[in-house]
């Protein structure tokens, strides 16, 4: 008769005895403590041994039992490389037994009857302690360069410590070399190698004599498991100061992410919460340093929610895509020439969710091409409903993102919503930021050839806030420059923004495509923009993005201006 009593510690006993009464009186001992199973002869021992091996703690064993008795358990138990490892108590009123199976390999004994409970529960608590200290020190491993733990067993390390030791309040830190491939790159791989390892040192000087444990995580990565410090600025300029030191003509930047103890969090999820606060301050200059809080509780909840509901979102037609006139202002008066496709999401719940709180969340989450698809189909599709309803086909500019450039059907799925409504590849245009040619440059610039090659017009959006070379610049297939609109916020008080507007005008001459200005809104900066020669603007101050049945009526009076009306 097999009986599991209910769970209330991780720790799993297995007590073996042919008395009903003696296995009754063992678990009343043990079961406010342990989780308990029971068998009543050596057989149904060895099955549950076998059976429970990867969770078994401790197995309290008696020697004189019918069918099989605790000496062959044990023998066979011994013998097994990897049940081997599990400790067995024995359980005896003969001083002879108990030699026996300490020579045969026990780890230690308690004598019948059971009458002083404290030492039975000190017994089975001190064995369990050692064997599980045993096996840890054994799975030890060590990062060589930096002699820290791995991240495999810094996270068993951690575990154990939250599950046995849950009085101590343990804080996870995230520290992070910035930009360490820049640093091997520029300083040699010995260099850098030297800078995890003196980085390493700092850390165990830091934890010595304290609780904590430390970890390399990855290349360029530590995780401290620590108890709560008064002050992590403190310890990031100590950790950056011992950086500093290494070279003054090399510079290397920490930034780190906490995320304090919090009851019922486990380890792994403090740590997920530390990373991501580390990652926030990532290429932030200004701040080097962020502790994960309420807000960013709030925040991430809330990208969870999003993050779960978007493929019904589309499903259900809760992403709405609104258009945003462009008008070439070299004409008199300005002519409604084409429009950029802009995504909103009127969340059942949440109302209308900003763009700028699940754009970036699905671009860093791999998500970003679910939402580009629905853009491109509803983009295409309207296109399609304005020209055979108004006989004119006004062009979309819609999102084409690092992700969707790198898939494989990304030319059959543009090419095949084109030739479905009936259009010229030319009306759908798309935008690539320019930020997104800085990385594997190469391929990008050969798949968006290739697309500009099958006659879609490719945009460069948000240019000027980007690291593009001129050399890069000129090898780039574009049609179109869009002006990052950080350019126009101020070229009506500033004349160096209004010349940086001139340089960028200047290069596109050079290139020969035309200027879109983003984010124009009021008639100073067209003018100025219009006596610079810039051809297209965007922006509030001919139109919000609009709903297709409100941008309907900007076609409908485009058409009027036409026929002179």
């Amino acid at each position: 008769m097999i009986i599991s009593k209910q769970l209330r510690k991780p720790q799993l006993v297995l007590i073996v005895d042919d008395q009903e009464i003696n296995r009754d009186v063992l678990g009343m001992i043990l079961e406010d403590d342990y989780e308990i199973l029971y068998a009543s002869n050596g057989r149904e021992a060895l099955e549950l041994i076998r059976e429970y091996s990867d969770r078994l703690s401790v197995v309290l064993l008696d020697l004189i039992m019918p069918e099989m008795d605790g000496f062959e358990v044990l023998s066979r138990v011994r013998a097994d490389e990897f049940l081997r490892r599990i400790p067995m108590i024995v359980l005896t009123a003969e001083r002879s037994a108990e030699l026996k199976a300490l020579q045969m390999g026990a780890a230690d004994f308690i004598t019948k009857p059971f009458d002083m409970h404290e030492v039975i529960l000190a017994r089975v608590s001190r064995i369990i302690e050692l064997s599980e200290g045993r096996q840890l020190i054994s799975a030890a491993e060590h990062d060589p360069l930096t002699n820290l733990y791995t991240r495999n067993f810094f996270f068993e390390y951690a575990n154990r410590i939250h599950r046995y030791h849950s009085v101590w309040r343990m804080d996870a830190v995230v520290l992070n070399i910035e930009q360490f491939h820049s640093v091997n790159a520029l300083n040699g791989r010995e260099f850098g190698d030297n800078a995890l390892r003196v980085l390493g040192e700092e850390i165990k000087v830091f934890l010595a004599g304290t609780k904590g444990i430390a970890s390399r995580f990855d290349a360029d990565r530590f995780d401290i498991y620590c108890a709560p410090q008064p002050d992590y600025r403190a310890l990031l300029d100590r950790f950056q100061e011992r950086m500093n030191d290494l070279s003054r003509n090399a510079s290397i930047r920490l930034r780190m992410g906490v995320a304090p103890w919090r009851e019922g969090l486990e380890p792994m999820q403090l740590f997920d919460r530390a990373s991501a606060a580390c990652n926030m301050v990532r290429g932030d200059y200004k701040t080097r340093l962020m502790v994960y809080d309420e807000d960013m509780l709030e925040r991430e909840m809330l990208n969870q929610r999003l993050l779960n509901d978007l493929r019904r979102a589309v499903e259900e037609r809760e992403l709405r895509v609104f258009y945003q006139p462009k008008y070439n202002v070299q004409c008199d008066p300005p002519k409604l020439t084409s429009a950029e496709a802009l995504i909103r999401w009127q969340h059942p719940e949440l109302g209308m969710v900003s763009p700028g709180a699940f754009i970036p969340l699905f671009e860093g989450n791999g998500q970003i091409s679910v939402v580009d698809n629905f853009v491109w189909s509803e983009a295409a599709r309207q296109i399609a409903r304005w020209k055979e309803q108004f006989g004119v086909t006004v062009p979309v500019s819609v999102n084409l993102s690092r992700v969707d450039v790198f898939d494989p059907a990304l030319e059959e799925t543009l090419t095949g919503l084109v030739a479905e409504n009936g259009l010229e590849r030319s009306s759908l245009k798309l935008e690539v930021t320019e930020s997104a040619y800085t990385e594997n440059a190469g391929k990008m610039i050969e798949r968006i050839s290739r697309l500009r090659e099958l006659g879609f017009m490719i945009e460069m959006d948000d240019f000027g806030s980007g690291y593009s070379s001129l050399n890069m610049l000129s090898a780039m297939p574009i049609d179109v420059l869009k002006m990052d609109m950080r350019f126009i916020k101020n070229i009506e008080r500033d004349e160096r923004d209004f010349w940086l507007v001139e340089v960028v005008l200047d290069i596109a001459r050079h290139l020969k495509v035309p200027v879109v200005a983003e984010g124009v809104e009021t008639g100073e900066q067209v003018e100025k923009l219009r006596r610079a020669g810039c051809e297209l603007i965007q922006g509030y101050y001919f139109s919000r993005p609009l709903p297709p049945e409100e941008f309907e009526k900007l076609i409908i009076k485009e058409k009027e201006i036409e026929r002179g009306e």
